[in-house]
């Protein structure tokens, strides 16, 4: 077995997704990885990783308004304002997210599902620069 590791850094233009499988998969194929684990964290707590549809945009924009929806900003219970309205929305959408991934690698790409893909939820409305760790471990 084989252990990889490197941080991504991308840049979000504020709130949305932003899809990252091609540039996983790409460190995946420099590595020459033919099998193994993938490992995704985001160590941030107003952005978090979802895997969905990629093929079609209608399905980010819906998921995107869902959690508009679940978790709006300007409630007036809202306590958690220092960086601004969208402070306490951003925590409560990773908490309803997740902030790391397990993918299995075969054939040197990560195996998603035929419309799958992974994104980078940012969950505020200003562009921020996100890192993300991606470990893979490779099979002989």
């Amino acid at each position: 077995m084989k252990f990889y590791k490197t941080d991504l850094t991308i840049h979000t233009r504020g709130r949305g997704l932003f899809e990252i499988t091609p540039e996983i998969n790409a460190c995946i194929q420099d590595w020459d990885v033919h099998e193994g684990m993938a490992y995704v964290f985001v160590p941030h707590t107003s952005a978090s990783l979802v895997i969905n549809e990629c093929y079609d945009s209608t399905a980010q924009r819906d998921l995107e308004a869902y959690l508009n929806r679940i978790a709006p900003e300007g409630e007036s219970w809202h306590a958690h304002t220092l960086e601004g309205r969208d402070d306490s929305p951003a925590h409560q959408r990773t908490m309803l997210t997740t902030t790391s991934l397990s993918i299995p690698i075969d054939i040197g790409r990560l195996n998603l599902g035929t419309w799958q893909g992974i994104y980078l939820a940012e969950h505020r409305q200003h562009p921020h620069w996100r890192k993300i760790l991606l470990r893979v471990l490779a099979v002989d």
